[in-house]
C-alpha cells in the first residue's frame, strides 16, 4: 500500500496527514489479525512471530487493548516448559509447507505447554516492555482479564531461560545462538562469525521466501545453507544449551539492550500486582554493568558483538550497537547519539537509521538488514532518546518517520536515503508502531 505524500520533508504532518495514516495502519492489522494473533505480512510470514508480536501489541494497544493482551498472550501460550518463547507459533490452518522451515522440520513436540507446533529457537525479549506499555494503555480492561498476573510469571520465567541456560559466556549477559535470534538475520555483524559454519547443501532445503521477494533483497542461499546447519544441529542436540555445542554463539547489543530495559518493565510489572521489584532492578544494574564492560568500546563510542566462541568483539557497525539507548541510565547514551548523528548512520537524515554502516563497502540498501531502515529499530531509538531526554532529536526521528510512511506506505524495510520500499508491504510492525508514533506527537 502506497500513500502518497502531501507535506514537504521538513514539515510537521498535518492533522490530516495523520487521521489517514492512521486509518490505514488500522486496516493493516486488522487485515493481518488471524483469531489469536497477527501475522508479520500476509504472504511472507503467514505465522506469527515473536518479537513482531511485541511490537504489533504496542501499536494494537491504541486500536484495541483487549487484542494486544490477546496478542501477547497467545505467543506465551507457546512457551516451552524450559522458560523459552519460540520465535514462531505455527498456525495449524496454513498448510505446513506454505513457510520453511516449517513445523515438521523443528519438531518441537510436546517441548512447549500447550503442545502447539512452533520453532526451536527464540527472538529478542521485547515482551515485557510491551507488555508494561499495553497494560497502561488500559489498566482497568487489564485488570478484568487478570493480564498482568497471568504475564508475570511466563515472562518471569522466559528471562530466567535467558539469564541462565544461555550465558554462554559467564559474564551475565544472554547469547544468541543463530542469526535468526537475533532477529536482523544476515546482518554484516554475523558475516565472519558465520564464516566458520559448513553450509546445508543446497538441494536439502526448499526456500518459500524467493516465491515472495526478489532474491536481491533477501539473504543468499548460502546464508540458508548456513542457517539451516546451525538450526538443524540445534534440534538434533535436543535444543540444549551450552558453550561447546554452539558454534554460533554472540553476545548482541540489541538483544541484551531489551534484557535490561524487559528487567525494569518487569519491575514495575511486579510492583502493580504486590510483587518485590527491587530483584528485577538488581538484575538490570548488574547487565547493564556488564554490557558496558564487555560490549562498548570507547574508542568508537560505539557498542559491539561479542563472539563467545573467540572471545573477540565483532567490529561491524551494524545498528544493534545503538540499541543500547533504550537502557535506562545508561552511562554512554551520549555517546551514542553522538555516533548516530555522524556519517555512519545520518540520524538528522536518514529515515528510518540504516540497518548497517552507510559508508561502508558494503552496504546494500535494498537488502534485508545489510543496509536498509526498518521502523522497528528507529523507533526503538526514538524511545531511547525520550528516555535520554534528548527530545528534539527524537521529535524530528518521530517526525520523519510519519513522512517516511506517509511517502512508501507499510514497508517491510527501506532504503534510508531514497525512501524506496522493499520487502513486504502492509507489514504489521510497520503499521503498529507508525500508530504509536502518531499518538506520542
Amino acid at each position: 500500500m502506497t500513500i502518497a505524500p502531501t507535506i514537504a520533508v521538513d514539515t510537521r504532518p498535518a492533522a490530516s496527514d495523520h487521521r489517514n495514516l492512521d486509518r490505514a495502519a488500522r486496516r493493516v492489522l486488522v487485515t493481518n489479525w488471524r483469531a489469536r494473533a497477527t501475522v508479520p505480512a500476509t504472504k511472507l510470514y503467514p505465522h506469527q512471530w515473536s518479537w513482531d508480536s511485541a511490537f504489533i501489541a504496542i501499536g494494537l494497544r491504541h486500536l484495541s487493548p483487549t487484542r494486544a493482551q490477546r496478542e501477547l498472550e497467545s505467543l506465551f501460550g507457546a512457551q516451552w516448559h524450559d522458560g523459552r518463547v519460540p520465535h514462531i507459533v505455527f498456525d495449524p490452518d496454513v498448510p505446513g509447507d506454505a513457510y520453511f522451515p516449517g513445523p515438521g522440520f523443528w519438531r518441537s513436540g510436546s517441548a512447549n505447554a500447550a503442545a502447539v507446533p512452533t520453532s526451536g529457537i527464540v527472538q529478542p525479549p521485547a515482551h515485557a516492555l510491551a507488555t508494561w506499555a499495553t497494560y497502561r494503555a488500559d489498566p482497568a480492561v487489564a485488570h478484568v482479564r487478570g493480564f498482568l498476573p497471568r504475564m508475570y510469571p511466563r515472562l518471569a520465567h522466559w528471562h530466567h531461560y535467558l539469564l541462565t541456560r544461555r550465558d554462554l559466556g559467564g559474564a551475565g549477559l544472554a547469547s544468541i545462538v543463530h542469526p535468526w535470534e537475533s532477529g536482523m538475520d544476515n546482518s554484516p555483524a554475523w558475516d565472519a562469525p558465520l564464516s566458520r559454519i559448513e553450509p546445508a547443501p543446497p538441494g536439502s532445503f526448499t526456500r518459500r521466501d524467493l516465491a515472495h521477494a526478489p532474491a536481491a533483497e533477501r539473504p543468499t542461499d548460502l546464508d540458508y545453507g548456513r542457517y539451516i546447519r546451525l538450526a538443524s544441529d540445534y534440534r538434533d542436540a535436543g535444543y540444549a544449551d551450552s558453550p561447546s555445542m554452539h558454534a554460533f554463539a554472540i553476545e548482541d547489543p540489541l538483544y541484551n539492550a531489551l534484557l535490561i530495559a524487559g528487567e525494569h518493565a518487569l519491575a514495575d510489572i511486579a510492583a502493580a500486582i504486590g510483587r518485590d521489584p527491587a530483584p528485577h532492578l538488581a538484575t538490570a544494574a548488574r547487565l547493564t554493568a556488564a554490557l558496558v564492560s564487555r560490549l562498548y568500546d570507547p574508542a568508537a563510542n560505539m557498542f559491539f558483538p561479542r563472539n563467545v566462541n573467540t572471545g573477540e568483539l565483532v567490529r561491524s557497525w551494524s545498528i544493534t550497537g545503538l540499541m543500547p539507548m533504550i537502557v535506562p541510565g545508561l552511562p554512554v547514551a551520549r555517546e551514542l547519539v553522538d555516533t548516530a548523528l555522524g556519517n555512519r548512520f545520518r540520524l538528522r537524515e536518514a529515515c528510518p537509521l540504516p540497518s548497517y554502516d552507510l559508508t561502508a563497502p558494503d552496504h546494500v540498501p535494498g537488502q534485508y538488514w545489510r543496509g536498509p531502515g526498518w521502523v522497528n529499530t528507529s523507533w526503538l531509538f526514538w524511545h531511547g532518546l525520550r528516555l535520554h531526554g534528548e527530545t528534539a532529536l527524537a521529535d524530528d526521528l518521530r517526525d520523519r518517520l510519519l513522512h517516511r510512511v506517509l511517502e512508501t506506505g507499510f514497508r517491510e524495510y527501506v532504503d534510508p536515503l531514497t525512501g524506496t520500499g522493499h520487502g513486504s508491504d502492509g507489514f504489521s510492525w510497520t503499521a503498529a508502531l507508525t500508530l504509536d508514533l502518531i499518538r506520542a506527537a
